[in-house]
């Protein structure tokens, strides 16, 4: 990565901060309005905070950490957005210079030329593939590539999807993750562990050897991971991350359910408005597939997909969450 990047602005620092806010509340699937009478704050308060009219306050991170049980990811992005504050600050000391891990902002080293996800189901188990060109547009070469996975049963209801999360914890098992590049197996590392939420870093390595991704390079990699019904639910969402030129998702379920299947789309500065265009359908042996794409969609951005079963009133729509 380029040495310029090692260290966030304010501006970038803050810019990350309301993103990772905005994901959480999305996951959570709570407006502006009640995430803010949720943290006792005035109801335009989370508003200026995702939008960058107001920074980030310690008050506030804790309470949005807390309210949003986000796995101490809310808190992280304010350890640093303190840190670039503490660096420009005239009458602080001088901090040591350290590496950030690849930023999902501003900044970052890395541009997804093409990002594709296909989500299928079998009538018990949901199976993600993501397929993703990446490119250096660093001067050092990228050795790892962070992914998150989380889970939510209940959206909206923070406590209940916090004690499911409890009693049925998602498990590495059950994830079965798998990951590739130019046809070699990619070792992986975890970041983070918690009952609904994982990250990971898949490394550009394996017992064999290791195959960086060097300045001015593309490469595909693919990866994928499964999780039952009942814990991931009848919703599906993207968040951009990092820029990205094209993003394309498919989702596939067995056509004698008679799926149906819808979109919001939301930006940093304007609450879920319905997709731009509509998932277009087509029937692939015995499945029905919907299919829905855009191309250089804003940087935090996030595209929800939700669907119903038709032909199984009596399942329970569940809610939930896995990208």
């Amino acid at each position: 990565m380029d040495a310029r990047d090692d260290a966030l602005t304010i501006e970038q620092a803050a810019e990350a901060f309301a993103a990772e806010v905005a994901y959480w509340r999305e996951v959570r699937g709570l407006a502006k309005r009640e995430l803010a009478r949720r943290m006792a704050f005035d109801p335009s308060y989370v508003s200026h905070v995702e939008s960058g009219r107001h920074k980030p306050t310690e008050d506030f991170a804790r309470r949005a950490e807390e309210t949003l049980n986000a796995g101490k990811a809310i808190w992280k992005r304010w350890l640093d957005f303190e840190t670039a504050k503490a660096r420009t600050s005239p009458s602080a000391a001088v901090p040591a210079p350290r590496r950030v891990e690849q930023p999902y902002a501003t900044g970052s080293a890395i541009v997804v030329e093409h990002d594709a996800a296909r989500l299928d189901y079998d009538g018990r188990l949901y199976r993600l593939t993501m397929r993703r060109l990446l490119r250096n547009t660093g001067s050092e070469p990228i050795t790892r590539y962070l992914i998150r996975i989380s889970v939510d049963r209940y959206p909206g209801e923070p406590e209940r999807s916090n004690a499911h999360c409890r009693e049925h914890p998602l498990t590495w098992g059950e994830l079965a993750l798998t990951a590739t590049c130019r046809g070699e197996t990619m070792r992986w590392q975890t970041k983070h562990d918690r009952d609904a939420f994982k990250e990971v870093w898949l490394l550009f390595e394996n017992e064999q050897g290791r195959f960086p991704l060097y300045p001015g390079e593309s490469v595909w990699i693919e990866y994928a991971y499964s999780a039952g019904e009942e814990k991931w639910g009848r919703w599906f969402q993207r968040a951009v991350r990092l820029p990205t030129e094209h993003l394309g998702v498919e989702l596939a379920f067995p056509a004698e359910l008679d799926p149906a299947v819808w979109g919001t789309e939301t930006s940093m500065t304007a609450e879920a408005a319905p997709l731009r265009t509509a998932p277009v359908q087509r029937e692939e042996s015995g499945m029905r597939v919907f299919s829905w794409s855009t191309s250089a969609p804003a940087l935090h951005a996030r595209y929800r997909l939700e669907w119903r079963f038709r032909a199984s009133p009596e399942h329970e729509a569940n809610q939930g969450e896995i990208r």
